[in-house]
């Protein structure tokens, strides 16, 4: 849509009416951002064999979350997976966040430690920075978090570089959040092809493109945001291994695992409560029609924004609540709204663009899993992380909205 062509510039706009600094503007960064989303998107949605590549690894991911499963049906039963003991009449409903997504946090903190114990990921961390230094100008700490955004959630990524949590600045914390924010987790892509399959045909490799292309938007619009303070800081880490062996690493991960679910589940809850409680307020305002809900006034606000990304304006409502129910609910649920849409309320390309610009775990939910994971990991820098994470939302939206604009713009 030639709208698409005014959005790109609009929403590093916005990124920018919403910076700290307004008179740093990273502009190399911003250059190299939006050329690597257009290059990735071309590539990765005209060459089938980098699809097939991406599903592979996808598929890596997506075992370790079966392996977990395995683990969580023995100890919780048909609560963790396993088979339930009597007809289910919902099976929508047979599906327990705590028992069968959460703990795979705990396994991933435990591959995480002994990763970090056989130098793995230390050497990856290197190699990254070398590379990064001369592009975008990343330390190998947020390299490393930002591309492993793509396949693992918002939790697990920061668990690679746990070590290197309490030295980032400010700017590249607040990247590593938007990349959390702009992306969604291996463990749910399945989840969300299914849901999509009818409404938008091979639906799972354009969610891979989708969290792929987003990392670069949200390493750009979070420095516009945030300007770098200056030279990355992950590098000045040590990366040696402070476990005694293989066996002290995996149990030790367990035990920081299992404290992180337990900092998740509690901040999860407090924050669906509060958007519960905003709607209850909202809908004590009388009206001659409905009552006031969060994703029906967002939804007329947000409505210039879809616009700006390429959905028609007849059709820039309905994607704007879209959009609104994925920011205060959850992604899940925005793609479920647009799998049961009528036909016509959004045409076949509306829908593929919307595909891109809801994949995103940046919502209130997600925001109490990101504080509770990552002021677990690094209780030290508490202050930075309730200060910079309520912003990840904004900053995540632009970065998933400018790949649904810059897919668009190539399909």
């Amino acid at each position: 849509m030639p709208q698409a062509l005014l959005g790109l510039p609009c929403i590093i706009l916005l990124a920018w009416l919403s910076s700290s600094n307004r008179r740093q503007f990273p502009l190399r960064l911003v250059i190299v951002g939006v050329f690597a989303q257009l290059l990735l998107a071309a590539l990765f949605l005209k060459v089938p064999l980098l699809q097939e590549a991406l599903l592979l690894v996808n598929r890596l991911v997506l075992t370790l979350d079966a392996a977990t499963g395995q683990g969580t049906a023995l100890v919780f039963g048909f609560l963790g997976g396993a088979p339930a003991p009597y007809e289910i009449s919902g099976p929508q409903y047979s599906f327990v966040l705590a028992f069968r997504a959460l703990p795979i946090v705990i396994v991933f903190a435990a591959l995480s430690a002994l990763l970090w114990h056989w130098r793995v990921i230390p050497l990856a961390i290197a190699g990254l920075a070398r590379l990064l230094h001369h592009s975008m100008g990343l330390s190998g700490a947020v390299s490393v978090g930002g591309a492993s955004s793509i396949f693992v959630g918002m939790v697990e990524s920061p668990l690679l570089i746990r070590p290197h949590l309490r030295t980032l600045s400010n700017s590249e914390l607040f990247m590593l959040m938007t990349c959390g924010m702009a992306t969604v987790a291996g463990t749910v892509l399945g989840l969300y092809a299914g849901i999509l399959a009818d409404a938008v045909p091979t639906a799972l490799s354009h969610i891979l493109v989708a969290s792929l292309v987003s990392v670069p938007a949200a390493i750009m619009l979070a420095a516009v945001m945030l300007p770098p303070e200056g030279a990355g800081a992950g590098e000045s880490v040590s990366m040696q291994s402070h476990y005694s062996g293989a066996m002290d690493a995996l149990v030790s991960g367990t035990g920081e695992g299992l404290r992180l679910l337990a900092s998740i589940i509690g901040m999860l809850i407090v924050f669906v409560a509060l958007v519960y409680l905003a709607d209850a307020a909202l809908g004590l305002i009388p009206t001659p029609h409905s009552p006031l809900t969060l994703v029906g006034v967002f939804g007329h606000l947000l409505a210039p924004l879809a616009w700006l990304i390429g959905i028609p304006w007849p059709e820039a409502n309905t994607a704007g609540e879209l959009i609104a129910t994925k920011v205060f609910i959850n992604e899940l649920v925005a793609y479920l709204d647009m799998a049961a849409l009528k036909p016509g309320a959004l045409s076949a390309h509306s829908r593929l663009i919307m595909t891109y610009a809801l994949c995103g775990f940046a919502n209130f939910g997600s925001l109490g899993i990101m504080i509770g994971g990552l002021t677990a990991m690094c209780p030290e820098r508490t202050t930075d992380i309730l200060r910079l994470a309520p912003r990840a939302i904004w900053s995540g939206l632009l970065a998933t909205c400018m790949t649904g604009c810059i897919v668009g713009l190539i399909l």
